[in-house]
């Protein structure tokens, strides 16, 4: 039977696997030697290399193990590292001097007791001497593969190509050795005693060992690590026919024993047999897959950690945060006073000076070199790096012998100081979002070895990037906040128009949420009559939409106010409005539901202080509350109609007397919408504050926000708050006349007369035309029953006269040779203004004066 050839260190009886008993694998000569150089281990491998039984040895000075010079040598050169190997002379107990390879690790027992641990091949040749057989004391054949020649050519080369496994296992011919030597990864073959006969150049630099240091020796002494144990324990099952093995570890670089960034694979090494005859290690760093992973978990948590306010300087340093120290060492964010706008910048743009303010730091050291304070200015030097990556619109990298770096710790104390606390990479790039330049951040190492590389920019670009949106929004949402609040406040009442009918007070909030300021309005409107409209009104939505759209309501509000029309017809007219505009802006790039309008409520009131009569219709608006004289306060029972552009569905007129003094309170929900109680309890806190007496109504309003706020409102919250005035009888006269054309004389006389009782004698020339044309005009073209009313309010005196026909006057220019058509022309250049007002029989025709002079 034919037998298979046997590799180096194999016993020729012992290489047939399938036959005799399990091979027991060569011994290893390995001892340990404390931090004091005494010997506190001795395997039975040392004593078949060196003979001398453990009883000799443990316990006495490792020094008398050495021969010559060269071991007091190796002593002083292992002193302070982790691992050393070399050759010495080693003093055999019959005297002879044997010239070993030896690799010893540093470790600690018992978790505090630092030791060596020293291992060698067993064989060995006596000094001057050739390996003609093996020393007295070694069993036969037990030496490691290739040991027999330790660090001679022969031996070496030996192990490495004539060898049966060396050559099946690197492939035939110069390009299989050329494959093996220089594969991009791990490449290590273990003979079936699980001891090492082939390495490649990538397992020599990541182990710092030579292949010839390695050879013969089993991976627990190479890499001395738990990790190493279980590697072989796979090896060991790959041989025993259990197929290929693989590990997400490996051994480390320098030796350093385990690393999760790598992966292993185990794979039997066959004879043409298809018997399992040595184990090929392949292992790879997953080092860049590892990057890759931690890159995208911190982008990832950057989403959720960058930009939690709507505050630039918080996000910046939210920035600088999540920077150090998975990114950077130290991280610093500079933010320009005035973003700059345009395209992207030419990459030839030359720089200029910059002026930032440092608004963020962060550093693994609380004197790093980013320690400066948050809020100083900062000026870069036209030609630094920061300047210029600025100007060119993208990130980049610098090592600290960069000559633009040191050009820059020339000019700038800040970056002397930056590269002089031992900084050697630099990363700056330029914060830009939406076109806008919003200033720079900088990063920097100089506690980690590795300097920045180009996955490190493209990640510090994401998440400088994610901070500038941030940033940019926040300013935005700032900005259109300013301009939205300007514009509200620009088409709210300015000052409360003079009228007698009530003393009122207001107040507006704007929301303290992002969302924005809304539409929420109010306004007073002198009407007709001594009357005065109170209006109060909310837009759906936030922003400058909502305020335009309030705008527009108010004005169209304020030209229906001026037709006189009731409550509910004017809401009617209001809510045609509100469709109108909705179908208007339907089909506008970026309408909401809010377009137009829709969803608006509103509440409309009319006092009439001659009658103390109150009028008051609802679109979809809470009640107003009411305050009696003796201090009951009670809702108004308004009906509750439809928001605004739904369209079709009615609204309602409630009309009540308030007794003079009677206290109206109109708001918006934003009062009953506080966030720490519910609705009930705000409507106790509001009747409460109304009810208290107090002498001016600015004080109510104080009380009532006082009351019902604890902090910043989350949406918008207009208040008006009026208290009603009586105009007595002695301040207003009526008559009825007959529908005669003699009655107009009778008239005038009526008015001259009331004007000289109230003393307004220099009015009576303009009264008695005003009351000519008008008595005048109801009888031609009205219907009975007619009456002349004069209303003395303040400096204001209305002439109204009232008949029952629905036909309204109106203006017109007469011709040369017309004998009428002069008469309202002449009132409206006379009075103040005049107009109609419908009821629901007849109508009213009323001119107002000035009783002051222009």
């Amino acid at each position: 039977m034919e037998r298979l050839p046997t590799h180096p260190g194999e016993r020729p009886h012992e290489s047939d696997a399938s036959s005799g008993p399990a091979r027991t694998a060569p011994p290893t000569a390995t001892a340990a030697v404390d931090a004091r150089g005494i010997v506190t281990e001795w395997s039975d491998g040392a004593r078949q290399l060196l003979g001398y039984p453990p009883s000799e040895v443990v316990g006495q000075p490792a020094a008398r193990l050495l021969a010559g010079a060269a071991g007091a040598a190796a002593l002083r050169d292992a002193a302070g590292r982790e691992r050393w190997s070399g050759t010495v002379a080693l003093r055999h107990r019959d005297g002879r001097r044997l010239r070993r390879e030896l690799l010893a690790h540093r470790r600690t027992a018992d978790g505090s007791v630092t030791e060596w641990l020293v291992v060698s091949a067993v064989t060995g040749t006596p000094e001057g001497q050739t390996p003609s057989g093996p020393p007295e004391g070694e069993a036969a054949g037990g030496g490691a593969p290739g040991s027999a020649t330790a660090g001679s050519e022969t031996g070496g080369s030996e192990a490495a190509g004539s060898g049966t496994y060396g050559s099946e296992a690197a492939g035939s011919g110069p390009l299989g050795e050329w494959a093996f030597r220089q594969a991009p990864c791990v490449l290590a073959v273990f003979d079936a005693d699980l001891r090492l006969v082939r390495a490649n150049a990538g397992t020599e630099q990541v182990l710092s060992l030579t292949e010839d240091q390695m050879r013969g020796r089993r991976l627990p002494e190479i890499v001395p690590h738990p990790v190493s144990d279980e590697t072989e324990a796979k090896m060991r099952r790959v041989l025993e026919g259990g197929g290929p093995q693989h590990l997400r570890a490996g051994a480390g670089p320098a030796g350093t024993g385990a690393d999760d960034g790598w992966s292993t694979s185990l794979v039997p090494l066959k004879d043409p047999a298809g018997r399992v005859r040595a184990v090929c290690l392949a292992a790879h760093q997953r080092l860049q897959e590892h990057l890759a992973r931690q890159r995208m978990l911190l982008l990832s948590e950057a989403s959720a950690r960058i930009g939690t306010t709507a505050d630039s300087g918080r996000t910046a340093q939210e920035l600088a945060d999540i920077a150090v120290p998975r990114l950077a060492d130290f991280a610093a964010v500079d933010l320009l006073d005035a973003p700059r706008h345009g395209g992207e910048p030419s990459p030839a743009a030359p720089a200029r000076p910059l002026a930032t303010t440092r608004t963020a730091v962060c550093s693994v050291l609380d004197d790093g070199p980013a320690a400066s304070a948050a809020g100083t200015k900062t000026l870069y030097p036209a030609l630094s790096p920061v300047a210029r990556c600025l100007s060119q619109g993208h990130g980049a990298l610098y090592d600290a012998a960069d000559p633009d770096l040191l050009r820059w710790a020339r000019q700038d104390p800040g970056a002397a100081r930056l590269l002089g606390s031992g900084t050697h990479s630099v990363m700056v790039v330029p914060m830009r979002a939406h076109g806008a330049t919003l200033g720079v951040a900088l990063f920097g190492r100089h506690r980690r070895a590795e300097p920045f590389e180009a996955d490190d920019l493209w990640l510090a670009e994401e998440l400088t990037a994610k901070a500038a949106v941030s940033i940019h929004t926040t300013r935005r949402d700032s900005r259109e906040h300013t301009s939205t609040m300007t514009l509200q406040r620009s088409l709210l009442p300015q000052t409360l128009p003079d009228q007698g009918a009530l003393d009122i007070a207001t107040r507006y909030l704007p929301a303290g949420t992002r969302a924005g300021v809304g539409g929420d309005w109010f306004d007073v409107i002198p009407l007709s009559g001594a009357r005065v409209a109170l209006v109060v009104g909310d837009v759906v939505g936030h922003g400058i939409r909502a305020s335009a759209t309030m705008g527009r309501l108010r004005t169209a509000v304020r030209t229906l106010a001026d037709v006189d029309l009731p409550p509910d017809e004017l809401l009617t007219h209001l809510d045609d409005l509100v469709l109108h505009l909705s179908a208007d802006e339907g089909g506008t790039e970026g309408a909401d539901e809010s377009a137009g309008g829709i969803g608006t409520t509103c509440l409309y009131a009319v006092y009439d202080p001659v009658s103390r009569r109150c009028a008051l219709a609802r679109a979809g608006h809470p009640p107003p509350a009411a305050v009696t004289p003796d201090g009951a306060v009670r809702f108004l029972d308004v009906p509750a109609g439809p928001p605004l552009g739904l369209g079709g569905l009615p609204f309602e007129t409630f009309e009540t007397e308030l007794p003079e003094g009677s206290l109206l309170a109109l708001y918006t929900d934003g009062l009953l919408a506080a966030r720490d109680h519910d609705i009930d309890e705000a409507l106790d806190k509001m009747f409460a504050a109304l009810a208290r007496p107090a002498k001016t109504l600015d004080t109510v309003c104080d009380r009532v926000l006082t009351a019902m706020l604890t902090h910043r409102p989350d949406d918008d919250i207009a208040l008006l708050v009026a208290r009603t005035r009586a105009l007595h009888a002695d301040r207003v006269a009526a008559w009825d006349l007959a529908s005669d054309p003699a009655v107009v004389a009778r008239a005038r006389k009526h008015a001259t007369e009331q004007l000289t009782a109230w003393g307004l004698d220099d009015a009576a020339f303009i009264t008695e035309l005003t009351v000519s044309e008008l008595v005048t005009n109801a009888i031609r073209y009205g219907r009975p029953p007619i009456q002349l009313r004069l209303i003395h309010e303040d400096s204001t005196l209305t002439c109204e006269v009232f008949d029952s026909s629905s036909t309204a006057p109106h203006m017109r220019r007469a011709r040369t040779f017309d004998e009428g058509g002069r008469g309202l022309l002449l009132v409206g250049q006379l009075a103040r203004r005049w107009g109609t007002r419908h009821a629901l029989t007849g109508k009213t025709v009323w001119a107002e004066q000035s009783l002051s002079p222009d």
